[in-house]
């Protein structure tokens, strides 16, 4: 008869702990990104509160549809940096600047850099002058929100 030599190939079994602990971590991880993820999905104070102004407002509402159907969204956010600053950071820079809207549609439409740091904004040819000034009215109107 003869024996098998010793099987060097398998490793010690772990003991049971460890499995409860890597499936407990493991569940925790799943619970805080899925809590950020809620955090980053619900509206901030200050976009209640816009939301609020656009609605009383024809103006503002026209100029929220522009930003939407441009890709204003894809750098901006409402209270929050994204690639570019948040429309109330925007708003409180250029709040009380007489040629607030005209500086704004201006930059709208032929971008403009090294104004928040290295971000570059592109140019929108394409957005009128007249679209460019309801977009600016728009962002400009952001100011308010952020003292809500």
């Amino acid at each position: 008869m003869s024996t098998l030599p010793p099987d060097d190939d398998h490793d010690a079994p772990r003991p049971r702990w460890v499995g409860v602990l890597i499936v407990v971590m493991m569940v925790l991880i799943t619970l805080g990104v899925v809590n950020v993820g809620w955090r980053i999905l619900q509206n901030s104070p200050a976009e209640e509160a816009q939301a609020q102004r656009v609605s009383a407002d024809p103006e503002l509402q026209r100029g929220l549809a522009l930003a939407q159907a441009s890709d204003c969204a894809r750098c901006h956010m409402v209270d929050r940096k994204a690639v570019g600053p948040g429309y109330v950071a925007i708003a409180e820079r250029y709040a009380g600047q007489a040629d607030a809207v005209s500086l704004l549609a201006g930059k709208i439409r032929s971008g403009s850099v090294g104004t928040w740091g290295t971000v570059i904004m592109p140019r929108h040819p394409q957005i009128s002058d007249a679209d460019a000034t309801l977009i600016a009215r728009w962002v400009l109107s952001h100011a308010e929100a952020g003292k809500s």
